[in-house]
């Protein structure tokens, strides 16, 4: 049973986003940044309780703008989406979790050392430029479900 019901759209749509939020970060970076993205689909807490879907939370207006920078200033989300990143989100959608992604719902690129928290949120690890935060206890179960 996969991690999160989807469609072929919303492959398309994690394959797009990964490689537009971590490309130079070669498969692993892009595996990790799709992780954080189906785990906002599946996390019902914070500001992940009314997104349901891929497409929810890639699409997520937050403080008015779009969670995903590159939804709104990426050339590489809206080019099609490859074969290679379609196999990875693939894996995520089904199963594949890892650390330090394995329960994170933020990241980000400090260009600076990672800070301890983010927002409040406990630091879980970084590879190569991006930061990985996940819940604080007891704010947010179902992400480790």
């Amino acid at each position: 049973m996969p991690r999160v019901n989807y469609r072929s759209k919303d492959v398309d749509l994690m394959a797009r986003m990964m490689r537009a939020e971590a490309e130079g970060e070669g498969n692993q970076g892009m595996l990790y940044v799709g992780n954080v993205i189906v785990n906002r689909a599946v996390a019902d807490c914070l500001d992940f309780a009314d997104v349901r879907t891929i497409e929810d939370v890639i699409f997520q207006v937050q403080g008015n703008n779009y969670s995903f920078e590159a939804v709104q200033k990426g050339n590489l989300f809206y080019q099609r989406a490859r074969e290679s990143e379609k196999r990875l989100a693939r894996q995520l959608l089904e199963s594949w979790r890892q650390h330090p992604a394995k329960y994170a719902l933020w990241y980000f690129n400090p260009y600076a050392p990672c800070p301890p928290t983010w927002y409040g949120q406990p630091f879980t690890g970084q590879f190569k430029n991006h930061c990985f935060y996940e819940p604080a206890a007891g704010t947010c179960a179902s992400v480790y479900s």
